[in-house]
């Protein structure tokens, strides 16, 4: 039986593919959870070719059904879970007078309304492994976007403002559990969701994924009495900060 166990959501690539590395080398076993077969398949190839504890799970998580199953198959797996990281996401553009609403929608289920199913399904093994350590970890990925809402997201930056609200609400219900709740907020990162951007701002001036994967680690080390709820990570002044 595994010691450590973790969750991650858009674990296929990006900040969710480098927060499993991590927590793999960690000592975790870590159910890896996409959208995309095929892409869940490499990166599920990958981890285990470099000696680390994984199963994947292909799932939707802006569908509830998916995120019972994710959860379950976790359990069945692992029979405990002390790390959740809630990643997935989208960014749709617009502008607000051509807003489309199954687009707006997609967006709504995918980076806010699958973390708080996310949390229920997962609270009864977050809740025993903050009964024996006091260290259970949930780690919500939001964006730059929550702060300060960018023109053309403006879905998105709901979203991922909501992330955060949500998270201060969990650090204040589930803390005395022994469960920590921190939302991780970043400019551009260079991941496949800031293409769009590279032509002005290079892919080695942005956050890595590396950066944010090594907040996490810090996290996990934290002793039982202090949380960090929040962490924002900017690229330096000169230049567009953007979102992740």
């Amino acid at each position: 039986m595994t010691e450590r166990a973790a969750i991650v959501t858009g674990a296929s690539s990006g900040i969710g593919f480098a927060i499993a590395r991590m927590l793999g080398e960690e000592g975790h076993a870590v159910t890896l959870v996409a959208r995309r077969p095929e892409k869940l398949e490499a990166a599920y190839e990958q981890l285990r070719a470099d000696g680390l504890e994984v199963q994947r799970v292909a799932a939707n998580v802006g569908d509830e059904d998916d995120v019972v199953r994710a959860v379950a198959a976790h359990r069945d797996a692992y029979d405990r879970l002390d790390v959740l990281v809630n990643n997935a996401g989208v960014g749709i553009g617009a502008p607000i007078g051509a807003l489309d609403t199954k687009r707006m929608d997609i967006q709504l289920a995918t980076n806010l309304r699958s973390v708080p199913l996310f949390y229920r399904e997962a609270l009864p093994m977050l809740t025993a492994a903050g009964a024996e350590h006091r260290n259970a970890l949930v780690v919500n990925t939001a964006s730059i976007a929550a702060k300060r809402g960018q023109a053309w997201l403006s879905i998105y930056s709901a979203t991922k403002a909501g992330v955060v609200g949500f998270t201060q609400a969990m650090h204040k219900e589930l803390g005395a559990l022994g469960i920590k709740s921190t939302a991780l907020c970043p400019g551009f990162v260079d991941t496949a969701m800031t293409d769009f951007v590279k032509g002005q701002v290079p892919p080695e001036a942005m956050i890595q994924t590396s950066d944010i994967a090594a907040a996490v680690r810090m996290l996990l080390h934290l002793t039982p009495g202090c949380v960090i709820p929040e962490i924002v990570f900017l690229r330096p002044e000169a230049g567009p900060q953007g979102s992740a």
